[in-house]
């Protein structure tokens, strides 16, 4: 797993958001689990308070390639996503799987 942490410019006291971009690397054998479990995760996190977007796409001319777009309200919203996945049937799944993120402010 790969972590990339960046800091943008903010102005006056607004809360400044997160975002997080990269991607995720599935191996064959474990592709069908995780494009079965995807809906759900996706739409899990969408719900959460402080969510302002959630993407996972996969790529269509690479296979198991899934490009991974957030935003977050603040930090305690992505905190709260975070702490969440742990409890859930997704953290299980994802784990081995290789995750390429920068993860910055705005």
């Amino acid at each position: 797993m790969q972590f990339k942490a960046t800091s943008g410019s903010s102005s006056g006291m607004k809360t400044m958001q997160i975002y997080l971009q990269g991607h995720i690397t599935v191996p064959m054998d474990r592709l069908e689990q995780v494009r079965q479990a995807l809906p759900e995760h996706i739409a899990l996190t969408r719900a959460e308070e402080g969510c302002l977007s959630f993407d996972v796409v996969e790529d269509c001319e690479q296979p198991g390639r899934f490009y991974v777009s957030e935003e977050f309200e603040n930090q305690a919203a992505f905190d709260v996503h975070q702490e969440r996945t742990t409890r859930s049937s997704w953290f299980e799944i994802k784990q081995g799987i290789s995750r390429e993120y920068c993860i910055s402010t705005g």
